[in-house]
């Protein structure tokens, strides 16, 4: 068994929920200029079945000092709960008015398997898209686009079906 440094906190999701946390880590000044002023690092975490009920415990590797912010996205058929929480010494907080969220689907007519979707990926604002069936997180093809000498990348999402794509950001920034 796998030994994981650091700390760690646990949670129960009832039956046809699953939840997912994000890290919030804050960019160092002097790395701002060719990184994202935040990027986000999924916990790892292990997982017990009692009954209808799933106990996760989550690991946080590299806590700072003082606080660590987390997002916390619960996934249920046909939504996500957002919450966000503070991890600080061995206790977390977590907001007492989750933000539940309506997904739709994107919509397109082909009868193809697969839809590219065109994902240009910030590096000032990273963006995550998350399959809320399987929680897992849809990472863009990257390849480099010789008529905008850019680097750009592409998701390749099913048609008729929903996603959940967040992104971290400062009320101030555009």
């Amino acid at each position: 068994m796998e030994m994981k440094q650091g700390k760690h906190f646990s949670i129960t999701d009832p039956k046809n929920v699953n939840t997912v946390i994000y890290q919030i880590n804050k960019t160092e000044k002097e790395f701002l200029k060719d990184s994202p002023k935040y990027t986000l690092q999924r916990l790892d975490y292990m997982e017990e079945l009692r009954e209808d009920l799933k106990k996760k415990t989550f690991f946080v590797d590299n806590p700072s000092k003082d606080e660590d912010q987390l997002i916390i996205l619960s996934f249920a058929k046909d939504k996500v709960v957002v919450n966000m929480g503070l991890l600080e010494g061995l206790k977390i907080k977590i907001s007492k008015k989750p933000i539940p969220v309506k997904f739709d689907s994107i919509y397109s007519e082909e009868e193809k398997e697969l839809k590219d979707f065109q994902y240009t990926p910030n590096l000032k604002r990273p963006i995550c898209i998350i399959d809320p069936e399987t929680t897992e997180e849809i990472k863009p093809t990257l390849y480099f686009d010789e008529k905008t000498n850019e680097v750009k990348g592409k998701c390749k999402l099913k048609p008729y079906k929903s996603y959940f794509a967040f992104e971290i950001r400062d009320n101030k920034d555009d």
